[in-house]
């Protein structure tokens, strides 16, 4: 009997040791589950759901805005189909400051702002100026919708900021630019959502980067995601996060140079397991299943760094995360992958070794184990923007048996400086951006030799070259048998390029009875000039000044600005119906994309029956002026090497890395410009088309 007794004892004790241990398995495996989730769609109607299947309701009414100030509803008067009509479409306006007081339990919140630059009521969206307060912390100081939109060729921003609350209410408040008359404020969407402690460092392991002091992150501390990547990996929608909604990008945009390293995928056989004390909502698994390495070639991986570039407002100090997990089964044991991490051109990690991190919790395996890195890097006072760069090497001394690194996810913060702000100046206007290529004119810190970024140039602008060379000659197959893409139907052919939405042909633009161009143009596309200013910037069109001929009309060298900007100033033919479509198309294309391979159009004129179009100089001219019967110097391969690759970047930006694939119809070597640095800018996008994604163009070309 007591055997049977000691027995039963047993069997009790054992499911219920099991039942804890899956409870807690449970636990670390579920996803973050908010206390707190405000989803306020400004202006709209009550209840909506938003193309990522959340639900937003009406602040119209709603307990958590003032009553007692004054403020109105409105449509966005442009309705671009690329933007999610959910937050966007509609926006709350503040004429004076407005405080939204939202009632939460004590801890950490996501505050999310939505914005989309358009008229709202008829105001000018370049009058947009304001600020925004959260809690104690300034978030946003003299911020410009439109400005920041153009600088970084964003069609909407969403900022997201992570702060304590203390005591159960979260004060958000709009107030217009007192230095501006015309000011006003608004906001189209308002997200709080409840975060667990997760970026916090009180315990002396976060170190500032080239100091070797601690950095302390506690509830006095605000922070500002500015960066978050999937690397190696896709977009991560809000939806498919861990409970907590954030927005996960690729990392193809922010790689420096023509070699991009291997995109890793874990074999299926790893499985995740997380260490102890850190929980499966860090991060989406999606993170830590996909990666980027260096490649298995020792020769090339040791001359040349794994780099990213991210640009950050100077003055202040960012919290940078690095994501790491080991997926592969040939990579199981320590030392053989071991690398250096690099920030802001200073030793971040010596030697660092992700089997090594993840032996360190004692786990029956150390490959599939997803560990995280902190450090803190200050962004000196400067110009109001710098780069901040992020660079893998293999660590040679440790004599690893792959000379390789590995990166899976990056996260970067802004923190919240001792005055409690978070607010940076808006980005520069694209006509004053950087003109240096940094992949050609910037060295990578620890890299001993560029043969192998070379290598890799020639290979991937060889590669994007015969990408263009069968893009050609498919659409010239196409031509011969009578298949014009225009006239493709469905959402797979090739459409008339527009960026609108509503696509512009020449029929699209009339004449009224005076003669005068009635523009189909949006008006905020782009900086509209007047016939008397580019009579002015032209010496009233002085055959001396002209640069070219093309089939589009004159081409002007010009000043504006009281002389300080030099200018190219187009002059269309205004009675050509061609024209009026390439006229209307170039804006819309380039209104809309910024690349440093791709020419900048700052404005445009169209008073009466002129269509001139106003770009940046290009010092150097066409390349064709330098290479066919010309008395100049003949350019060193070398040089003629880097104006390939950047002229292959550009248009590689153009089929993948826009907001829809666009193919340019029209490339050849007088439509490659060279501006005072020899960068080569691709032009003339009076012709482009834009149509589908890549994957589903094959065969279509």
């Amino acid at each position: 009997m007591v055997i049977m007794k000691n027995m039963n004892k047993y069997f009790v004790c054992v499911p219920l040791f099991l039942f804890l241990v899956l409870a807690i398995e449970l636990v670390l495996a579920a996803d973050f589950k908010p206390t707190d989730k405000i989803l306020l769609n400004c202006g709209g109607p009550a209840v909506s759901t938003d193309p990522d299947g959340r639900e937003w309701t009406t602040d119209n009414g709603s307990k958590f805005g003032s009553s007692a100030v004054k403020s109105t509803t409105s449509q966005a008067a442009t309705q671009d189909p690329a933007v999610p009509q959910i937050p966007f479409m509609t926006a709350r306006v503040f004429q004076s400051p407005y405080t939204y007081s939202f009632p939460v339990a004590s801890g950490w919140k996501f505050l999310r702002l939505y914005f989309y630059s358009a008229s709202y009521g008829g105001l000018n969206a370049s009058d947009a100026r304001f600020g925004v307060t959260a809690q104690s912390y300034t978030v946003l100081r003299n911020f410009s919708v439109s400005e920041t939109a153009l600088g970084l060729n964003y069609d909407y921003i969403v900022k997201e900021y992570c702060i304590h609350v203390d005591e159960g209410t979260l004060n958000v408040t709009f107030t217009p630019s007192a230095n501006a008359s015309k000011a006003y404020a608004f906001v189209n969407g308002i997200e709080v959502v409840s975060m667990p402690d997760i970026y916090t460092s009180t315990d002396g392991t976060t170190m500032i980067v080239g100091t070797g002091t601690t950095f302390t992150i506690d509830n006095s501390t605000a922070l500002e995601n500015v960066y978050r990547l999937n690397v190696g990996g896709n977009d991560i929608s809000p939806s498919k996060d861990t409970g907590m909604f954030r927005s996960w990008t690729d990392d193809v945009r922010y790689i420096y140079g023509a070699a991009f390293g291997v995109t890793e995928t874990a074999d299926p056989e790893v499985k995740l397991e997380y260490p102890p004390g850190t929980p499966s909502y860090i991060a989406p698994s999606d993170v830590y299943v996909t990666a980027r390495s260096m490649g298995p070639n020792p020769n090339i991986s040791l001359n040349w760094n794994l780099t990213w570039i991210f640009s950050i407002d100077s003055g202040f100090s960012y919290l940078v995360r690095l994501h790491f997990c080991e997926g592969t089964t040939t990579i199981t044991k320590v030392n053989q992958r071991v690398f250096d991490i690099f920030l802001g051109n200073q030793t971040a990690q010596d030697g660092a070794d992700v089997i090594a991190w993840a032996d360190s919790f004692d786990l029956p395996h150390s490959n599939g184990v997803p560990v995280h890195k902190d450090y803190v890097v200050f962004a000196p006072n400067g110009p109001p923007q710098q780069d901040l760069w992020l660079a893998l090497h293999p660590n040679t001394a440790s004599k690893s048996n792959y000379y390789d690194a590995i990166l899976n996810g990056v996260e970067i913060f802004k923190i919240s400086d001792s005055k409690g702000n978070l607010a940076g100046t808006n980005p520069p206007p694209p006509q004053v951006q950087d003109l240096i290529d940094p992949s050609l004119a910037r060295k990578s810190s620890k890299s001993k030799s560029h043969t192998g970024i070379i290598a890799g140039g020639i290979g991937g602008g060889v590669a994007l070259l015969l990408l263009i060379g069968l893009f050609a000659f498919g659409t010239s197959r196409r031509r011969r048998n009578g298949k014009d893409s225009s006239t493709s139907e469905g959402p797979s052919g090739w459409l008339p390029l527009s960026l609108y939405g509503n696509s512009h042909s020449a029929a699209s633009a009339k004449t009224n009875t005076t003669g005068s161009y009635t523009s189909t143009l949006p008006s905020n596309l782009c900086r509209h000039f007047s016939f008397a200013e580019i009579k002015a910037a032209t010496n009233n069109f002085d055959e001396s000044l002209i640069l070219g001929v093309g089939g589009f009309g004159k081409v002007y060298k010009g000043e504006i600005d009281g002389g300080s900007t030099k200018v190219a100033i187009k002059r269309g033919n205004p009675l050509s119906e061609q024209g009026v479509h390439e006229f209307q198309t170039e804006i819309e294309m380039l209104s809309k994309l910024r690349h440093r391979h791709l020419v900048s159009l700052i404005g445009y004129c169209e008073e009466n029956t002129e269509m001139i179009l106003v770009y940046d100089h290009m010092a150097y001219g066409t390349l064709r002026e330098h290479l066919y019967k010309t008395q100049k110097p003949p350019l060193p391969w070398k040089q003629r090497l880097e104006i390939c690759i950047g002229a292959a970047r550009g248009l590689h930006y153009l089929h993948t890395g826009a907001k829809y694939t666009i193919i340019h119809r029209d490339v050849k070597t007088t439509n490659i410009l060279l501006d005072e640095k020899w960068v080569a800018k691709v032009s003339d996008f009076g012709l482009s088309k834009t149509g589908p994604t890549l994957d589903n163009t094959h065969g279509k070309y």
